[in-house]
């Protein structure tokens, strides 16, 4: 059995699974395909020729910790998922969050309030990405990363598994921290490779390759080659690899 507030607007050629809610003022395009035991919080707007798989969580409203470095203030948007977007199961995608058109969010992903995703990006398994976030169309991002709050993903970056952005060189620790929170801003082309770690408030440069398990502690150059712990310039990018 599911319940649909009557407030919902649903388009044509919709299905909804078992056990799903839809609450008021939802907007649900058509052509869309939804599953068993979905949650869709209040004001949520769907485009057309969406899926969304089952167990998801779509327009969450946010509850920060009383010590959490984000707070809200204002009114959250509601979230909108534009025209054949992919939710995949038990993902949560909060109120506040805007989803560009062909994005996929895959399993068990989590995308949090004042996210905006641009177009045709890939969200992969296990992903969280947190406030204040922007990802450029045409990005991936791999199984298990994690993009903290206040990162910028630029088009066409590339993230591989379990990569670490971090924005707080405190720690958690001194008032002084909450003026100085930034994560890192990954230029156009970048490639980050597996299980490297990025330091807060790291610009990392157009076309930058990072190798795997790389610590990034300075900006990177354009085009440059880095590895190591602490990452090091190697070389330059051939030019066969840029976009």
């Amino acid at each position: 059995m599911n319940y649909i507030n009557r407030s919902a607007v649903l388009g044509t050629n919709v299905s909804v699974g078992y056990f799903t809610v839809i609450e008021k003022d939802v907007k649900i395009g058509s052509d869309v395909v939804i599953g068993n035991r979905v949650t869709i919080h209040e004001g949520t707007i769907i485009g057309d020729n969406t899926t969304v798989a089952d167990g998801a969580v779509l327009g969450k409203p946010p509850k920060p910790g009383k010590t959490s470095t984000v707070k809200l203030t204002g009114t959250l948007p509601p979230l909108e998922l534009a025209n054949n977007v992919t939710i995949g199961a038990n993902c949560v995608v909060y109120r506040g969050a805007k989803i560009g058109e062909g994005t996929l969010i895959a399993d068990l992903a989590s995308v949090r309030e004042n996210v905006e995703i641009d177009e045709s990006v890939i969200v992969g398994r296990g992903v969280t990405v947190e406030n204040y976030v922007k990802i450029g169309a045409k990005t991936k991002i791999q199984s298990n990363s994690y993009i903290t709050a206040y990162t910028t993903l630029e088009e066409q970056v590339f993230i591989a598994p379990c990569v670490t952005t971090t924005n707080d060189n405190f720690m958690g620790r001194t008032e002084e921290r909450f003026d100085k929170i930034k994560g890192a801003h990954v230029k156009k082309g970048a490639r980050v490779g597996g299980a490297s770690i990025i330091l807060p408030g790291i610009t990392i440069g157009e076309e930058t390759f990072i190798a795997a398990g790389a610590l990034v502690t300075k900006d990177t150059e354009p085009k440059a080659l880095v590895k190591g712990v602490p990452a090091k310039f190697v070389r330059t990018v051939d030019e066969r690899e840029l976009l």
